[in-house]
């Protein structure tokens, strides 16, 4: 049997050592897969003292992930610690640098520098995979760059951050307001030390913005990518919007147009009989439309040990068998520069606001939509309470500017209480 393929690990933590349970408990197997056997030679981590539950004895330990990167007895660096910048982006470069390929779950360095790497390791007839960086054990980057590469990609949407979907499941199921789930999934060890990296959008656009680099042919654009979180959905949207058929999903959504690049991850309102309403709790999906293989959906675990770690070790195996492919599907120096665009496309959109309780205030409101160029398509007005009175309405088909003059023209009437809230529904 051929020689080893020798793995250099950087980082012990939730993955790292789901990475190390996989080597040591199917070795076995994955060598017949792989036609070799994987080994793990090398380790780094903050801390050579705590009991992580693995056998590490016969490893050797660097104390710097950088030197790790260099070692000769190591053939791919696995880095799995995340941040991007620091000591994940300086090991990558030296793996790079040293002829050495590179497995990541690293969503955020690819994400902020994914182009730079994937130029400097194609020059040097290395390559960068990365599956277990976006939604998991979800095998969405493969599909993309292998079986589905036929294919004239029209659209990628989904939901990507399994945090978000659980805090907008619990609410729904337990009736719980927004302040208060959040609080729980803290305690649940969901969210990140930074939790606006979940909530805000920011973990979700990171993984938008690297489907789309491959689904499109475009230099990951981050930057790009417009940003909503779900701070600002309250149990009154959770409902409202499930009384008229829909649920709340941080739904990222992609396509490319005639006037540039699409990228948003946005709160937005889903048929609840769609595959993306009825995804539950951790859960991610994603949906890519091709022109010849129509609609597909893939659903999986987003995150976990597990998970995680079985993408990482896919991307492994592919490596052993000799398997290279350009980093984004097309060659790094082919990739165009996207341009951003917002979206354009009409929708339907719901919006609910509070208005004062007295003669003509929706009169008011349907008159200033109107003066917009917007239809509706149902209103309802749920019981007053304090003096106000709740009103839910679903739009026909609009343009998103057209609906922010609306809003802003609601602001004149002298009846509305609070500011609207205003979601794209989205067509799935």
């Amino acid at each position: 049997m051929p020689a080893p393929l020798r793995i250099g690990l950087a980082g012990l933590g939730t993955v790292g050592v789901g990475v190390i349970k996989i080597v040591q408990q199917h070795a076995e197997m994955i060598a017949m897969r792989a036609g070799r056997p994987i080994t793990i030679t090398a380790v780094s981590a903050r801390d050579a003292t705590r009991d992580r539950g693995v056998d590490l004895s016969g490893l050797a330990w660097e104390q710097y992930p950088v030197a790790l990167a260099r070692r000769d007895d190591v053939d791919v660096f696995v880095e799995v610690m995340g941040g991007h910048e620091g000591a994940a982006h300086d090991a990558t470069v030296a793996a790079l640098a040293a002829g050495k390929d590179v497995v990541t779950a690293n969503k955020a360095l690819l994400a902020h520098s994914g182009h730079t790497l994937a130029e400097q390791a194609e020059a040097a007839g290395r390559t960068i995979r990365f599956e277990a960086a976006v939604a998991g054990g979800i095998p969405i980057i493969k599909s993309l760059t292998e079986a589905l590469a036929g294919n004239k990609v029209r659209r990628v949407m989904g939901v990507m951050n399994g945090t978000c979907n659980y805090i907008l499941t619990r609410m729904e199921d337990a009736g719980l307001p927004y302040e208060m789930v959040f609080e729980e999934a803290r305690a649940l060890g969901y969210l990140e030390a930074d939790p606006n990296l979940d909530v805000g959008g920011i973990d979700a656009a990171h993984k938008l913005s690297l489907l789309s680099s491959i689904a499109f042919g475009t230099r990951v654009a981050f930057d790009g990518v417009e940003m909503e979180g779900i701070g600002a959905i309250s149990i009154d949207d959770i409902r409202r919007a499930g009384d008229m058929g829909y649920r709340i999903k941080l739904l990222g959504v992609a396509q490319m147009t005639g006037r540039g690049l699409e990228q948003r991850m946005t709160p937005c309102l889903v048929p609840c009989d769609s595959p993306l309403g009825q995804l539950a709790g951790g859960t991610n999906m994603v949906v890519v439309e091709g022109d010849s293989v129509g609609q597909i959906v893939l659903r999986g675990a987003g995150a976990g040990q597990g998970p995680t770690a079985s993408a990482v070790m896919g991307d492994v195996i592919d490596l052993a068998r000799g398997i290279r492919t350009p980093v984004f599907g097309i060659p790094a120096d082919r990739l165009e520069s996207a341009v951003p665009a917002r979206s354009a496309a009409p929708a339907a959109w719901y919006l609910r606001m509070r208005l004062l309780d007295r003669p003509g205030a929706l009169a008011k409101i349907a008159t200033k939509l109107g003066d917009a160029g917007i239809s509706i398509n149902r209103m309802r007005q749920y019981s007053h309470a304090d003096g106000d009175a709740p009103v839910l309405i679903v739009t026909h088909k609009a343009t998103r500017d057209d609906i922010q003059v609306a809003l802003d023209s609601f602001r004149q009437t002298g009846v509305l209480v609070g500011d609207p809230v205003a979601l794209r529904i989205e067509e799935v």
